[in-house]
């Protein structure tokens, strides 16, 4: 069953350009790491154009199945190399500000 894997968070305002560093080095180290999202739809980012907490952004993963959601968060958590990137997201984002949801298609 397809799930899809929501994450919203807000840029620190004085670190957008350091996160436009930080998109770039995640999609460099997707590319390396293809068996990260093969069993993903889509994986995408959007920012809060009207509404919303300005500096907001969501990230979607539509995945084949929850399980698939938690191989790629166990395979990231156990991966120096990506540990480096996290660390750079989370020196950019507002503490407090990171919300992860499992969405459902409704029939």
């Amino acid at each position: 069953m397809t799930v899809v894997y929501v994450e919203t968070y807000v840029v620190k305002p004085d670190k957008l350009a350091e996160f436009a560093a930080y998109c770039k080095d995640m999609d460099a180290y997707i590319k390396r790491h293809p068996e990260l999202i093969k069993d993903f739809r889509s994986l995408k980012r959007f920012s809060h154009m009207i509404g919303g907490n300005w500096g907001g952004y969501v990230t979607m993963i539509e995945a084949e199945s929850l399980a698939a959601v938690e191989k790629y968060w166990h395979s990231l958590m156990a991966d120096k190399e990506f540990m480096k990137v996290y660390a750079e997201w989370a020196a950019i984002i507002v503490p407090g500000t990171d919300s992860i949801s499992i969405w459902n298609p409704v029939p």
